[in-house]
């Protein structure tokens, strides 16, 4: 497709919205252009400073790789839609700097018509909404079969110098909605996982929730079954189970507590682990690549000198791997607790039993399994 049929559409799209004729799937009030301009000035999708989209800056040359050009490029994402003219579901080629998604990625014949979304484990999933072109960045570039390959015939507790750290990658929401139907989080063998979480009807894809341009929540929207969200700061309250999953006695904090619960508790056991069975130190430095360092002086935290790349973690064993990969995934959707609870918890509780086969885990004694 040719750029000027993809803005004669854009044209179009707008025309639609100005009327108020065109939504997401649905009609809605006319919203103004200089609205949607300000809700999506505010979004990290336009945000042209983000690494996210200037990582490839001072590259020689400076052009953003296909293996990133669909999300990190409007160019990217086109060509992967085939909006471009070139076969879609793939990206032919490197894209230029200095994009971002904006207004042409999703405004598209290509992008309306967008359905099938093929997750990082190979599995095909059908999204009859206009959530598929979310999904296709919010998905991870890794899933169960990616552990599984590398630790493939290797002993558990066995350091090997074949193994690295296996990074998710970043803002894996789909994979967390979808959970055990895309198999986004490393899933052990013999254990049932929960599907797609459901939610309630009219609230059940991204743009329900979120706001296309914005990416915002309304709470509004929560309030009239989440009775204690009022405002933004609320929505990490909600809570709708009744089990006590982290054994503390109290069913009335957030389920987003309970989770946070099993996460510390997992790097904990990942700590003791790796000090006590493989004899590496490790610690977690947060938001700063390959994530997992030598602890070289076996203070339990991360210092200045230990988080660069030179002292990346590299005495990884398979168990050690498998329990890693779900705490950087859990810790790389930090709205888990909506899109997919009972799914962040089992990851975490699996990884926590496993660990529990090489080094004490008193944490299970109290904790549930959903």
């Amino acid at each position: 497709m040719k750029w000027s049929s993809i803005l004669a559409f854009g044209a179009v799209v707008v025309a639609l919205a100005i009327v108020g004729v065109w939504g997401y799937g649905f009609f809605v009030a006319p919203e103004s252009i200089e609205s949607i301009e300000a809700k999506w000035a505010r979004a990290g999708h336009s945000d042209f400073t983000s690494r996210a989209f200037t990582r490839w800056d001072e590259d020689e040359p400076p052009v953003v790789p296909p293996v990133c050009a669909r999300c990190h490029s409007l160019t990217g994402y086109l060509d992967y839609l085939g909006a471009d003219g070139t076969p879609a579901g793939q990206v032919d080629r490197v894209a230029g700097i200095g994009t971002v998604i904006s207004c042409a990625a999703c405004h598209n014949p290509a992008a309306q018509e967008l359905r099938q979304v093929t997750f990082p484990s190979g599995i095909e999933v059908m999204e009859n909404t206009r959530a598929a072109n979310c999904m296709q960045c919010h998905q991870g570039r890794a899933a169960t079969p990616s552990v599984e390959r590398a630790i493939a015939g290797l002993d558990a507790d066995a350091i090997s110098e074949d193994l690295s750290f296996i990074n998710v990658h970043y803002a894996v929401a789909a994979a967390t909605l979808l959970g055990g139907d895309a198999e986004g989080g490393y899933q052990y063998a013999g254990k049932s996982y929960v599907g797609r979480f459901e939610h309630v009807a009219d609230y059940e894809t991204c743009s329900d929730c979120h706001d296309p341009h914005s990416t915002a929540i309304n709470p509004d929207t929560c309030s009239p079954c989440h009775l204690n969200v009022v405002d933004q700061a609320d929505l990490r309250d909600i809570r709708q189970s009744a089990v006590d999953y982290d054994g503390d006695g109290d069913t009335n904090k957030p389920i987003a507590a309970e989770i946070a619960t099993f996460h510390d508790a997992l790097y904990a056991a990942i700590q003791d682990y790796a000090a006590d069975v493989l004899g590496q130190p490790i610690v977690y430095g947060y938001g700063t690549f390959p994530y997992f360092f030598h602890d070289t002086n076996a203070d339990g935290i991360a210092d200045a000198d230990e988080t660069n790349f030179g002292n990346r973690y590299t005495a990884w064993s398979p168990r050690l791997l498998q329990a890693a990969y779900n705490y950087q995934f859990v810790m790389k959707d930090p709205g888990a607790y909506a899109h997919n609870a009972p799914y962040a918890l089992q990851l975490l509780y699996d990884s926590l039993e496993d660990l529990n086969q090489a080094v004490p885990v008193t944490a299970l004694e109290r904790f549930t399994r959903p």
